[in-house]
């Protein structure tokens, strides 16, 4: 079985991503999905997809998942006491590793070290220095379907809010915007792809505008 890993899971193409080169892994197996919830709004924390799809996407993985939920606002060390008490229930269980979609953001890679340095958990970064354009080119070309749930106005125009992640979308993105959206700049959902069992039939609901935040809300079809 080798090690028993948790996947920090979004639904977007970097945690994807990551959770492909695990599955592809043989020393290593997942023990299941790891996402945090806001309460209040019920959808996936910064990401904004509602908990039936989410659902509905870890089932066409055939893969557990653990929600975490969290308050709107919530405090940084309310939401690592949420999360460290699913990493212990893990733990308990033989689960070693927690294993992140991030790609080269050294601040954040280096906090999530000395935070799980404490917890028993240890950190894996399977997509760790990848070229981010040829990250997001691959993901295309292997089959992976996703849309863009929100941006970042402040960098990126609101009329990406929707939008398919394809080699168009790419081709458009400005220079200064990361291929991955890794510094933030926009998050997707995956709906379909070679790790999934099937496709997830979604349809694209409203924009709306939160702060400098776009989302694009996408309904169960």
């Amino acid at each position: 079985m080798g090690t028993r890993v948790l996947q920090s899971w979004s639904g977007g193409k970097d945690s994807c991503l990551a959770l492909a080169e695990l599955l592809a892994d043989a020393t290593r197996s997942v023990a299941a999905l790891l996402t945090t919830v806001t309460e209040g709004y019920d959808r996936v924390s910064m990401h904004g997809v509602r908990r039936a799809l989410l659902y509905q996407q870890v089932d066409a993985l055939g893969l557990p998942l653990h929600v975490v939920y969290i308050p709107q606002h919530a405090s940084n060390s309310l939401y690592e006491a949420r999360m460290e008490a699913a990493f212990e229930r893990f733990h308990a269980d033989g689960v070693t590793a927690i294993a992140f979609g991030d790609l080269f953001l050294q601040d954040i890679r280096r906090y999530r070290e000395q935070w799980l340095a404490r917890t028993g958990m240890t950190p894996i970064f399977p997509l760790w220095h990848c070229d981010t354009g040829d990250l997001a080119r691959r993901f295309i070309d292997q089959g992976f379907k996703a849309v863009i749930t929100c941006v970042d106005t402040r960098v990126l125009d609101r009329s990406y809010a929707g939008r398919a992640f394809d080699h168009a979308l790419l081709a458009d993105l400005p220079p200064t915007v990361d291929p991955c959206g890794e510094n933030g700049e926009f998050h997707t959902f995956v709906f379909g792809g070679p790790i999934f069992q099937r496709e997830i039939p979604l349809r694209r609901g409203d924009v709306v505008q939160r702060d400098a935040w776009c989302f694009c809300d996408l309904v169960p079809a």
